[in-house]
């Protein structure tokens, strides 16, 4: 693949995924943005701890930046990935397995979906304010593991839709090279923290651990509900993996 076409396949790949502005006269490659998506995680968590650290040095407390900061994460996404996990969460509360993508396809917002919602937002938030440890480091590697989860749930599950935005995912992603690949930013990230002595190697490798768990289970979890996946249940998996990654963290760096 020339420069080019790599440049035009990330950019393609900001776009589809971000509300992050990049001009259409790019002439964007979109086939093969599924690729890109543990980058787009290093890119909004870097956003989004840039402006943790400037709510700091302004004296906000923790628990306000917190909230704020993850809000600001679902307007980079434009709500993307809510707003699938809030229409997986309706599709599984229906009794008949028959009807759950029926419900999923419905854009209107059901009970379920928006106490997952909130339910997510509230794990989020609560987690980060908790958490005695480089808020950059647990922001930015939570939403790289949210998008290799995603990945991981593309690769590995079927798609179970003939048309919808993800079903070009599936033909995109190349197994084992892909995963492996997706794994760069973390190493990086948790390289780098290393070497400054922000954290340890013993937390790098426990947070990396428990990282890659629950992104996989996340996507195994709605393979077992629905028998594979939808652009729906993508979106459900970074959320959730997001969430469940901060939650578990504060178990071992919290500032209890």
């Amino acid at each position: 693949m020339s420069f080019l076409a790599i440049f035009r396949s990330l950019f393609g790949a900001i776009a589809f995924y971000t509300c992050l502005p990049v001009p259409h006269s790019w002439n964007l490659e979109f086939q093969y943005v599924g690729r890109w998506v543990t980058w787009i995680g290093l890119i909004i968590g870097g956003l989004l701890s840039l402006i943790d650290l400037g709510l700091s040095a302004l004296g906000m407390p923790v628990l306000t930046r917190s909230a704020l900061v993850i809000i600001t994460g679902i307007g980079l996404t434009g709500g993307l990935h809510v707003d699938g996990a809030m229409d997986a969460a309706d599709g599984l509360a229906v009794q008949n397995p028959d009807r759950r993508l029926e419900v999923m396809v419905d854009s209107a917002t059901g009970a379920f979906g928006a106490i997952a919602a909130i339910t997510i937002i509230l794990l989020k938030t609560v987690s980060l304010a908790e958490l005695n440890y480089p808020i950059w480091l647990a922001l930015t590697t939570a939403a790289i593991w949210g998008r290799w989860g995603q990945m991981a749930a593309i690769a590995f599950y079927p798609y179970l839709k003939p048309t919808g935005k993800g079903a070009f995912h599936k033909a995109a992603i190349r197994v084992p090279i892909d995963l492996i690949l997706g794994l760069l930013p973390i190493f990086a990230l948790h390289g780098w923290g290393i070497g400054f002595q922000i954290e340890s190697v013993q937390a790098a490798i426990l947070a990396s651990g428990v990282g890659m768990a629950i992104a996989l289970s996340t996507g195994f979890y709605f393979h077992k509900q629905l028998g594979g996946h939808t652009g729906d249940t993508y979106g459900a998996v970074v959320e959730w993996t997001e969430a469940l990654f901060l939650c578990c963290l504060t178990m071992f760096v919290s500032r209890r």
